[in-house]
């Protein structure tokens, strides 16, 4: 059977079994839409947690990054590594002690004020129309491939999907939703790599086959293979970084803080019964991301070296492009490969110099990686259903946040107060609906390229919540003025720096070039030092203002304390 053929059994029986756990589990209150009950399973959360958690950028984008930069790819892979462990051990048990399922909900109690939940509203609605333009643009990509339709079609297609089981399962039908879109992204992530790591260089596990030697007999290890292909071509050493040691810095704690931040995922931590069940949760989730994770540079490498010789050739002279491969055609045809005949002798060639003939999408990477590899069809349609799966786990996760923000945070919280349980749901299903419009939008027109637009979710995130949030469990001076300003100024501080130099939807400012950064600090970094500015402000103002009132510093202290952790139940009351 042909491709197109795989990618329409495959992917459509994914879909039924989405739908149809949506469907299973439609929901009838607000404590199942937003926290599925309480009841989850640990083992099962921690999946949904993996899949939530491991989006587009992730599945799609991270090891195209790393395939394109090399070692300075890495900032990512270490970022988002570390960011989720900083959640899951610093915050997260806290925040469920706490007893909050909205980021919103905890900043609004806190620091006792409307007007801080307010900003803590718009700062989640940034963070996460931010992210989730991302995701929806990954779902377009594999549409606009494997079922040959053009990236809006896709994206539309996309947003049908998501509605279906987010408006109508929330929280609960999600959660079981991610738990079958982690076995179909991870399934579909590591057979690929199994197959080229075992035709590269014998290896079963790419982890190890990465750094083994070429299954040719030459004795070259991949990695000084792929080295001596940059040398001849005019790119910078796979092996080496190029980018500054503060640069590096920035975005990998910007990740790093910023995960800590991310509502989507916190909400996790409030779907099982008990804080020791979210722990293991955690623990679980850690497991699941890691074997993703520690795969994707073996990815990214494999990926390069066939994409390399693909187009150049085994003798490196240019490939005739009338006996191209058929992975280029098939992408030509969704403007994501572009060849021109610089010099006029019908072949193709890439590289980093004027020699080159090839704009290659770093986008393609993963989803084009079984077909550079010529892996039978089947698998290539599989590839399509995991990027698939991991896009639209992360958007329903992200887009009920929005929901909740709106419905639960705004509407039930600060405009509407007396509304009924039933109303207050049916704001989350019509705020979950206008989202995906928006959220569909921002994929059809994105702010750039997948992990690009994520890693600008991530430094909002960093400059706005994460200081709020770490000064909320373990410093009771903080007060309410002194968050807000805090929020305030950082976020607004981070947009601002990442429009001045990308643009977005308008010529950028300044050439977003390193000796043009501030301290030589890219956009995708900067919000470590909107974090900085954000504690800055919100410790020296709240040193200079009156002390939170003591029911809220008791409050805190009691965080703290690991006993009497109330069950999900007990949360949904508040």
């Amino acid at each position: 059977m042909s491709v197109q053929a795989w990618t329409y059994i495959i992917v459509g029986l994914s879909f039924a079994l989405y739908i149809g756990i949506a469907i299973w589990a439609r929901v009838g209150s607000t404590k199942e839409f937003y926290v599925a009950g309480g009841g989850v399973h640990p083992v099962a959360n921690g999946m949904a947690t993996a899949a939530d958690w491991m989006s587009a950028a992730s599945f799609i984008s991270m090891a195209g990054l790393i395939s394109f930069m090399g070692y300075d790819g890495a900032v990512y892979l270490l970022g988002w590594t570390g960011g989720y462990v900083l959640l899951a051990l610093l915050l997260a048990p806290y925040l469920r002690k706490f007893g909050k399922f909205t980021v919103p909900d905890f900043v609004g109690d806190r620091y006792y004020s409307d007007t801080a939940r307010l900003v803590a509203v718009v700062c989640a609605l940034f963070v996460s129309f931010t992210y989730v333009a991302g995701q929806m643009r990954g779902v377009g990509i594999v549409f606009s491939r494997f079922l040959e339709v053009d990236i809006t079609m896709g994206v539309i297609i996309g947003m049908a999907i998501v509605f279906l089981y987010a408006v109508l399962g929330g929280m609960k039908g999600i959660t079981y939703t991610q738990v079958a879109q982690y076995c179909v992204l991870i399934f579909a992530y590591m057979v690929p790599a199994f197959f080229i790591s075992i035709m590269l260089t014998g290896h079963v596990l790419p982890q190890t086959g990465m750094g083994g030697a070429l299954a040719d007999g030459s004795g070259t290890f991949l990695l000084d293979k792929l080295d001596g292909l940059h040398a001849q071509l005019g790119f910078a050493p796979y092996t080496d970084g190029s980018k500054s040691t503060i640069d590096v810095f920035a975005i990998t704690f910007a990740l790093m803080v910023g995960t800590a931040g991310l509502p989507h995922v916190i909400v996790r931590f409030f779907t099982v019964p008990k804080v020791r069940a979210a722990r293991g949760s955690a623990g679980w989730a850690m497991l699941f991301i890691a074997l993703l994770y520690t795969t994707a540079p073996a990815v990214a490498t494999f990926a390069r070296v066939n994409m390399i010789e693909t187009i150049n050739g085994k003798d490196g002279n240019g490939t005739v492009y009338e006996e191209a491969p058929k992975w280029i055609p098939n992408w030509e045809k969704t403007g994501l490969i572009k060849w021109e005949d610089k010099n006029g002798d019908g072949r193709m060639f890439y590289a980093a110099d004027a020699r080159n003939e090839m704009t290659i999408d770093r986008d393609i990477m993963v989803l084009a990686n079984p077909e550079i590899a010529q892996l039978p069809a089947w698998v290539i349609a599989l590839i399509a259903a995991g990027g698939l799966a991991a896009a639209l786990s992360t958007a329903a996760g992200l887009l009920l946040v929005i929901s909740s923000a709106i419905s639960h945070d705004l509407m039930k919280k600060i405009l509407m107060p007396h509304i009924s349980e039933k109303q207050e749901l049916l704001f989350a299903r019509l705020a979950a609906a206008v989202a995906i419009c928006i959220a569909g939008l921002l994929g059809i027109y994105p702010p750039g390229f997948v992990a690009e637009v994520v890693a600008f979710a991530f430094g909002l995130a960093a400059a706005s919540f994460f200081p709020a949030i770490l000064l909320g469990i373990f410093d009771k001076r903080t007060n309410a003025i002194g968050a807000i300003s805090g929020m305030v100024l950082g976020l607004a501080f981070t947009i601002g720096y990442i429009l001045y130099f990308k643009g977005v939807f308008m010529a950028p400012m300044a050439p977003n070039t390193p000796e043009n950064w501030l301290f030589g600090i890219s956009p995708e970094g900067i919000g470590t030092v909107g974090m900085l500015i954000n504690f800055a402000v919100t410790i020296v103002v709240s040193r200079l203002t009156a002390a939170p009132p003591r029911h809220v510093q008791d409050m805190v202290d009691s965080i703290r304390i690991p006993r009497g952790a109330g069950s999900a139940a007990h949360i949904a009351q508040h």
